[in-house]
């Protein structure tokens, strides 16, 4: 890294620290509440899904679409919350979004038919577009102060990869003994939880000077990002060579690189490129991409397993994933508090991938009734342990150093690393898994086939997808390795002072100081001092 110039170094004034707000961890819990419900969402309404059917009648090709329109309006919108949240402010965009949100879950819960259904999983997933990546720039400029940075991050990092298996437990317990429906009421109960906090605790933060929207290139990338998730997961449904398929992921890909070539010449760009140009913030947003992929093939295949081939109630299989919880809270506090500062990201989020590999490994020794402390146990551990260790680094990581009017779009671009990794690793093993499938029982099946070779043809499947999901996270550990540099993020104690928002320390590497204005102090906004 450059050394550091400071204020008096450049022949100014030294600049004011922004005051540390006194409510800060309160905010951090709303933070918290609000991050546990998007990211649980994406796994309850797995469990509720055969109710659901049942009660609207509508068809199992049908079924997918209940979490492919949230997915698509979720994924295609993210950076484009990101930004407006830059530029119209995160308190009034955190309201908007939880808002929404809980509106569309009430009338998603009170669907009925099919249509009114998918259009509240639609709208749901454009409030999420807002609420994810505002909550998360919320908490990094909340907290300034390098120490407790590490600790706000290592709780989101915690909520983040843990959401999905709470999402488990709560949707089999919900589904069990409620209805399908409070799969999605139980967002108003989150919604006004952490709604009330915010209104009571954020400060509302004005911009100075509100950029323009770059309108073109939020429709390339919310294009280009709504071709790759609509082609993915119409894979689940037909094959890599139709139309649908492929037709969809060339164009999303291709006006994904023509966003990409007018962010380079737009004045004020959707997505500023210097904050992905740095090597160490784009090896976390990768990482966000594989651990979505990889932890999305595990959930997804073992929930499967446990339901289908063990018999397990949609309850008793949330249960079994509570240690991968435990163990992401647990491991995420000791790689973000404790090692981060001393490491930096670099050898935490391989090793983590390499945790990840390691579970998806273990799973392909499953046999047909496997018992789940000798087989299955160990590896939730491991993914537990994985996740922990990448998750809240990349958070970290993804938004250090990122200039103050930039952290939404900062924030929404992790955010699309996870969902763009979790669509496309669902989509791509369970094609995998339906192939392998249909390619054991052609090679080893006369006639019709019985439950017995129904059982050993889908655990062939299982196999398989574990192989790949593990090929996965090995790739991530390979690349993010190579790309995330050598070294804690955070500079020596006695320059932390002139790092924090507005006291005009130097920036990360690819920005620089003048594009760095002063953090908003609990009473409003103030004016950046600038040096001659």
């Amino acid at each position: 890294m450059s050394a550091l110039s400071t204020p008096e170094s450049r022949g100014g004034a030294p600049a004011a620290v922004a005051p540390v707000d006194s409510r800060r961890w309160w905010i951090l819990a709303v933070i918290a509440i609000a991050q546990l419900m998007i990211v649980l969402d994406a796994t309850i309404m797995n469990i509720a899904l055969p109710s659901a059917q049942k009660d609207l009648g509508f068809s199992l090709a049908d079924r997918q679409w209940v979490v492919t329109a949230y997915a698509l309006a979720f994924g295609s919108l993210l950076l484009l919350g990101g930004k407006l949240a830059d530029v119209i402010g995160r308190k009034v965009m955190f309201l908007i979004g939880m808002t929404g949100f809980a509106a569309a879950s009430a009338v998603g819960g009170a669907a009925v038919n099919f249509p009114m259904l998918i259009s509240a999983r639609a709208v749901q997933g454009a409030f999420a577009a807002v609420l994810a990546p505002t909550a998360l720039s919320l908490l990094a400029t909340t907290f300034t102060d390098p120490a407790e940075r590490r600790q706000s991050f290592a709780v989101y990092g915690a909520v983040a990869g843990s959401g999905g298996a709470v999402g488990l437990v709560l949707g089999g317990l919900l589904t069990q003994y409620l209805s399908w429906r409070w799969c999605l009421y139980v967002n108003v109960v989150f919604a006004a939880a952490a709604g009330i906090g915010a209104a009571v605790l954020l400060h509302r933060d004005v911009p100075g000077r509100r950029p323009r929207v770059d309108v073109l290139g939020a429709a390339l990338v919310s294009g280009g990002m709504f071709g790759i998730v609509y082609g993915f997961a119409n894979v689940a449904t037909h094959s890599w060579g139709t139309p649908s398929t492929w037709a969809f992921i060339a164009a999303g890909v291709l006006l994904l690189v023509a966003f990409v070539l007018w962010e380079a010449r737009a004045r004020q760009p959707l997505l500023p490129l210097r904050i992905v140009a740095d090597r160490t913030r784009a090896g976390a947003y990768l990482a966000m991409l594989f651990a979505g992929a990889g932890m999305f093939g595990i959930l997804l295949f073992l929930n499967y397993y446990m339901q289908q081939n063990l018999g397990y109630s949609p309850v008793i299989t949330g249960l079994a994933f509570l240690p991968m919880v435990a163990l992401v809270m647990v491991v995420g506090q000791l790689a973000n508090v404790v090692l981060m500062p001393r490491t930096g990201p670099r050898p935490l989020i391989p090793v983590g991938m390499l945790l990840g590999g390691a579970s998806a490994a273990l799973l392909t020794r499953l046999g047909l009734h496997s018992s789940y402390a000798g087989y299955i146990l160990p590896s939730v551990l491991l993914i537990g342990a994985g996740l922990g260790f990448i998750f809240a680094p990349s958070a970290d990581t993804g938004t250090a150093r990122v200039p103050f009017q930039d952290t939404g779009v900062a924030s929404a671009t992790l955010n699309t690393g996870n969902q763009l990794g979790g669509s496309i690793g669902t989509s791509l093993l369970n094609s995998l898994f339906a192939t392998a499938i249909a390619t054991w029982i052609a090679a080893n099946v006369r006639g019709r086939p019985g439950p017995l070779q129904l059982a050993q043809a889908a655990l062939h499947g299982y196999t398989v997808a574990f192989w790949w999901t593990a090929g996965i996270f090995a790739a991530g550990a390979i690349i993010c390795g190579a790309l995330l540099r050598s070294g804690p993020l955070t500079r020596p104690a006695q320059q932390a002072a002139q790092d924090r928002p507005g006291a005009g320390g130097q920036e990360w590497p690819g920005t620089t100081t003048q594009d760095q204005p002063t953090a908003p102090s609990p009473a409003g906004p103030q004016p950046a001092e600038r040096s001659n």
